[in-house]
């Protein structure tokens, strides 16, 4: 931080001494007037032509072009350096606008391109006067997302998606203007890489992921992106008094449960519970019935994998860090009523190694922690909360199995049959897997039994 502090002041001090002016913008102003350590910074240089601009750019580190067309720089990973630059649409999709980048430009034209005043606003390095035209200090005061530009504002698509994750993240509100104009962009010229940008940060950065997700009904991006959570509006929970309302409801509760689960997880799980705690009741709509008195939700478990995969596709999700993300939040949704029905089956220990054997027990557990928790809001009285006492000893059984992250390793092997003068062939599959399979019931614990029972199943199947 203090390296990137002294790389940025000695590129103001040559930009000064060359005429020009160094600028902060963007999102490292915005986290610094919220009290917010910036973990990346923008500068724009005013005054100083291209040419000149690379020739003390490489002066001050090793320089990687992001777009020399628009002049745009980044000098290590934490810094991007540009020329103010101005943006014109020319054509449908995020790729159809002509941007150019001019020195001379003003503060107030540059500022005006950005999304949202609280984006808008720059601060001198060297002096630290702060230049804010369009009042965003003032709607960081007010707690409020609120557009720099009526006339631009809806030629960037993406932005209604912004508008929804920065107030999910800060926990703002919308301006009542930025809203309206919100609702009649059509956002299905977005490729799903950009989907997924935004949709990653509310999940992720947000402590209460559900005010994101509820302006995404708001300002109609679930009716145009997502048939699958806006199939949950309106869809009874099955129990028989619905304190938690209809499920899209429960569902927003739930995802908030999931992020107080999800800190201690290397990224590519915290995606998977988050998804997975999203998508987990998305087969009810398909089953939800009336019947003996009561709302049902009969097999909603495994009618949820289609709609999740669709889901899924729309976000681009598949693996993450070499980890089978896509694989994982489908199996969640399949099993995510696991633990509770254990709970009430007691089955035996190779019901848990199998199912350890489909979807990662620990991920489970905490999507279906996030599910009972996710009935517990805050107008439902305390007498009547759920508890997770069935996810709690569910873990605890996994651990005990030391199978909370995976099934446990094959003790047989290839090469064990081969010693003993089996043949290659199918049939060393099929003695390895009916070995493993009482591996699973605990009947197989070390290699001395599991050789001794595949000679018993070698023996069976010779020849008289």
């Amino acid at each position: 931080m203090r390296h990137l502090q002294e790389k940025i002041l000695k590129l103001a001090e040559a930009v000064k001494a060359n005429g020009g002016r160094a600028m902060l913008v963007g999102g490292c102003v915005r986290d610094w007037l919220m009290g917010v350590e910036p973990k990346d910074w923008d500068v724009e240089i005013y005054g100083i032509e291209p040419p000149k601009l690379r020739e003390i750019l490489e002066q001050v580190g090793k320089v990687d072009v992001v777009g020399e067309a628009f002049t745009v720089y980044k000098i290590g990973q934490d810094l991007d350096v540009s020329l103010p630059r101005r943006e014109r649409k020319v054509s449908r999709g995020h790729k159809g606008f002509v941007v150019e980048g001019d020195p001379q430009m003003s503060f107030a034209e540059a500022a005006k391109r950005r999304d949202f005043t609280i984006n808008a606003i720059l601060q001198d390095v060297l002096t630290g006067e702060i230049v804010d035209i369009y009042g965003g200090y003032e709607d960081i005061e007010r707690k409020l997302i609120r557009h720099v530009s009526k006339e631009t504002f809806a030629e960037d698509s993406l932005r209604v998606l912004r508008a929804a994750q920065f107030a999910a993240r800060f926990e703002f509100e919308i301006d009542t203007e930025t809203v309206e104009i919100c609702r009649r962009i059509d956002l299905t010229d977005l490729p799903k890489e950009r989907i997924w940008s935004e949709f990653e940060k509310l999940l992720l950065k947000a402590e209460k992921p559900s005010i994101g997700l509820k302006w995404l009904y708001d300002l109609g991006v679930v009716e145009q992106l997502f048939p699958e959570m806006q199939a949950l509006v309106g869809v009874p929970q099955e129990k028989e008094w619905h304190p938690e309302g209809d499920v899209d409801v429960h569902t927003l509760l739930v995802v908030d449960r999931a992020a107080e689960l999800i800190d201690d997880l290397p990224y590519a799980k915290k995606v998977t519970v988050m998804l997975g705690a999203l998508c987990h009741d998305f087969g009810k709509p398909a089953t939800t019935r009336f019947f003996d008195g009561r709302w049902r939700s009969h097999a909603h478990d495994e009618a949820g994998v289609e709609p999740t995969v669709s889901f899924l596709d729309k976000l681009g999700i598949y693996t993450l860090d070499g980890y089978e993300v896509r694989e994982q939040i489908i199996q969640l949704v399949r099993y995510h009523l696991k633990p509770g029905e254990f709970y009430k089956a007691r089955p035996g220990d190779g019901a848990f190694r199998r199912l350890a054997r489909k979807v990662e027990p620990d991920l489970l557990y905490r999507v279906a922690r996030a599910d009972t928790l996710g009935r517990n809001a805050d107008w439902i009285p305390r007498e009547r909360w759920f508890d997770a006492v069935p996810q709690e000893w569910f873990i605890e059984r996994a651990r005990e199995l030391a199978i909370e992250i995976e099934a446990p390793k094959g003790i047989l092997m290839g090469r064990h049959l081969l010693e003993l003068g089996l043949e290659k062939g199918p049939r060393i599959g099929e003695i390895i897997k009916a070995v493993y399979e009482m591996q699973l019931d605990g009947k197989v614990t070390n290699l001395d039994e599991a050789i001794r029972e595949a000679k018993s199943l070698i023996a069976k199947s010779a020849p008289d």
